[in-house]
């Protein structure tokens, strides 16, 4: 209501200002004229500011700025958003090490017999259901949340639709990195899985992979809903 109420003053400011009776003087002779008149006033009026002027620099694609111009600055824009928000980052790594102590006590020190292996199987299945549900629930709700402003900005030209998704997913991209490995690094020695470091890096990587696909899964119904 407090948003509305500033508007209505702004609106109301600008109505009985100067340029908007010019305006308003300037479209009801345009519109009660012939075309003839009409284009003699169009450029009669050319160097007026609140005549719509032709843009500058923009190219057949109509856009001012190139793709890498577009990707950067929407790359640090995500990113420093992501900066602003470091208690965000701290909560989220401190539940994953939560999540991942209480799997490496419930499944600690298994051994390579019967009753170990159908415990690896348990403990390799919460592996994939914890990176799985946590990562998609982390960002359901990113796009839908910026999707007044994507609309507003893509419509001006700004930049384009590759270049927004692409910025904001690299720029969350450590954080979805960071996660699978503080979970990987305290479950794996608890649980006793196969020692050596090979072994360990291949499950980083299968979990790091996980991980990531359940984003852009979680990424797929962010942009799907609106809200």
């Amino acid at each position: 209501t407090e948003c509305r109420e500033t508007i209505k003053k702004i609106c109301d400011s600008f109505a009985v200002s100067p340029i908007a009776r010019d305006i308003i003087e300037t479209a009801s002779l345009v519109n009660g004229a012939g075309v003839g008149i009409e284009l003699a006033r169009a450029k009669h009026h050319a160097n007026d500011p609140y005549f719509l002027q032709p843009m500058d620099g923009v190219d057949s694609t109509g856009y001012r700025a190139s793709w890498w111009t577009q990707f950067y600055c929407i790359l640090w824009r995500s990113w420093l958003s992501v900066l602003k928000d470091p208690m965000l980052v701290k909560v989220r790594l401190l539940q994953t090490a939560m999540v991942a102590s209480l799997i490496g006590s419930i499944y600690f020190g298994q051994v390579l017999d019967q009753d170990g292996v159908m415990n690896i199987n348990g403990s390799l299945f919460l592996f994939l259901t914890n990176m799985t549900f946590q990562n998609v629930f982390a960002v359901i709700n990113v796009f839908s949340a910026e999707l007044p402003v994507f609309l507003r900005e893509k419509r001006s030209r700004l930049y384009r639709v590759d270049t927004y998704f692409l910025g904001k997913t690299i720029a969350e991209l450590p954080l979805f990195i960071a996660v699978p490995f503080v979970f990987t690094s305290i479950t794996y020695p608890m649980i006793g899985l196969k020692a050596g470091v090979s072994h360990y890096l291949t499950t980083l990587f299968i979990v790091t992979l996980v991980a990531n696909v359940s984003t852009s899964f979680g990424y797929l119904i962010s942009c799907a809903s609106s809200s």
